[in-house]
């Protein structure tokens, strides 16, 4: 809870009262603890008079922005819209965001790349919330992280009434994306914030 609560606080001075705050996936509460990590500015600002409009992904094919971080968000009292993943970049477009929020275990949900790679288009802070527990130091890049590859009923049957796509179709299904550092403005551990270019070293 203590861990969460200091990345509330440095995830709230990145940011200012009345910004667009883009989610993906869930990184709350019901991920973690009391405010969560990446969903913890929004929840930690709220109860301190902060105004904040979250857009949320749904987070296909498992939904956990819909099913999840909606429902903690909504039930915070936050100001929020869900959209469909394909949607960010539109969003974006219209000035709507102003910040990206994403939690981080090694690497993040599958579809956290891409929104990284809009956000660096459109000139949008992307930050990575993560305890300094889940950082493995003797992972020297992200192409060493192995990725889950998950049941093709995600995507064809899962949460339909039944099977959209044609019988005997090949899928690909990753489960999370590896984030390029590049693409990071900034990492906000408990211990701090780490921003890009500067050495991990700074907070362990």
């Amino acid at each position: 809870i203590e861990s969460c609560e200091r990345m509330s606080r440095y995830g709230l001075s990145l940011v200012k009262s009345g910004d667009g705050i883009l989610t993906h996936c869930n990184a709350g509460a019901l991920a973690t603890s009391r405010y969560g990590t990446a969903l913890g500015p929004l929840l930690y600002g709220a109860e301190r008079g902060y105004k904040f409009h979250a857009y949320i992904d749904e987070t296909r094919p498992l939904l956990q922005g819909s099913r999840l971080t909606a429902y903690e968000l909504m039930s915070a009292g936050i100001d929020c819209t869900l959209i469909c993943d394909n949607m960010a970049g539109l969003v974006m477009s219209q000035a709507k965001i102003q910040a990206c929020f994403a939690g981080c275990d090694r690497a993040n949900k599958i579809g956290t790349l891409s929104v990284a790679v809009l956000a660096d288009y459109y000139k949008i802070p992307f930050y990575i919330f993560c305890p300094t527990s889940t950082i493995d130091v003797n992972c020297k890049t992200g192409a060493d992280i192995v990725i889950e590859e998950r049941k093709p009923e995600e995507i064809t049957s899962l949460y339909f009434d039944r099977q959209i796509a044609p019988e005997g179709i090949n899928c690909y299904n990753p489960a999370f994306d590896v984030t390029p550092n590049s693409l990071i403005t900034a990492i906000i551990t408990e211990k701090g914030i780490i921003r890009r270019g500067e050495s991990i070293e700074k907070i362990l």
